[in-house]
């Protein structure tokens, strides 16, 4: 798993900048809730937004979903280098790697096509048209069996081995889990006053919690893992431009402990909030593409010529150098 990373002599500094890009007071009517009513409050606070066409989304995307190389970034396959506009699907393809399309994460079929979801960025992300249509409308999950896998092993789909429950899902890559989970987040928050009426495996026809139980438990379990990221921060203030409500589980890592999970007891403080996971500065990752070397504080190089995106990938926790700054790896 891709574990995310920060400057450890400015975590105090960029917690409280990520924070400081939610415009004052917007989160105001939501203090001194939790659990169920803190999920209402937040769904007060961002369930009214700017309603987006379909046609609208291709445009949408080069703001929300352009990787530093300018090319779209793709969170289904990572064998792919499509170029915004040309490669995007008019319809037919035939391989991973043809043209990328406007991907429900949160499938259509289940709110049964309804507006405003179906236009809803929060949700909606460019992918490999291919590897979109094997995972159709599959429900998240995890497998030990798959029966597809995308290039790289990058994403699969086969019989879950989650406790709970039996049926196929689609696995998305652990550096995406996170990012997935805190859509589902939003999507149970934002539409709270609709999705008792959806329908699928995940969903448990109520307002709250919204999701069955094994799903909570996975959910909570990939945010956890992988925490929010700069990719999320940059695309949570871009959609925010654009449709004018934020994802609150994004501006607050960890907030969705206070909702489903272990600190529901606790009441949120947006002024004084204690929750802050580890997120990697966009200063500390100019390009993930880079050539870096890796070295313990005793000197020793420990890896050479990774790319900066993998640089700490499967280390244990402890302090590291990394093209020459101070880094450190977050559990």
């Amino acid at each position: 798993m891709m574990k995310k990373i920060l400057l450890l002599f400015s975590l105090f500094y960029y917690a409280i900048a990520i924070l400081a890009q939610v415009p004052a007071g917007y989160y105001a009517s939501a203090s001194g809730k939790s659990g169920k009513n803190l999920k209402t409050a937040l769904h007060h606070i961002i369930s009214q937004h700017e309603e987006r066409t379909y046609k609208e989304l291709w445009t949408d995307f080069q703001k929300t979903d352009s990787r530093m190389d300018g090319k779209v970034w793709d969170m289904y396959s990572n064998s792919t280098n499509y170029i915004f506009f040309t490669d995007q699907n008019t319809g037919q393809y035939k391989k991973e790697g043809d043209n990328y399309n406007r991907e429900h994460s949160f499938p259509k079929s289940w709110f049964h096509d309804e507006y405003p979801m179906y236009t809803d960025l929060f949700h909606l992300i460019p992918t490999d048209s291919y590897v979109n249509g094997m995972r159709g409308n599959l429900p998240f999950g995890e497998t030990a069996s798959p029966v597809y896998t995308s290039s790289n092993g990058f994403s699969q789909s086969g019989m879950s081995s989650l406790p709970g429950y039996s049926g196929k899902v689609f696995e998305p890559n652990d550096e995406y889990k996170g990012d997935f989970a805190r859509i589902y987040f939003y999507m149970a928050t934002c539409y709270e006053d609709k999705i008792a009426g959806w329908d699928c495996d995940m969903l448990d026809h109520s307002s709250y919690p919204a999701y069955k139980d094994w799903a909570v438990t996975m959910l909570l379990r990939w945010a956890k893992e992988d925490p929010v990221s700069q990719k999320e921060i940059d695309r949570n203030n871009a959609v925010y431009e654009i449709q004018e409500n934020r994802n609150p589980y994004v501006d607050y890592p960890g907030l969705e402990q206070y909702v489903w999970g272990e600190k529901i007891t606790q009441i949120f403080d947006p002024d004084n909030y204690e929750g802050i996971t580890g997120v990697m500065p966009s200063s500390s990752l100019q390009d993930p593409f880079e050539r870096v070397s890796v070295m313990g504080l005793d000197g020793r190089v420990l890896r050479s010529g990774v790319f900066q995106s993998e640089a700490l990938q499967g280390l244990p926790a402890g302090f590291y150098i990394v093209d020459g700054k101070k880094m450190i790896v977050c559990p």
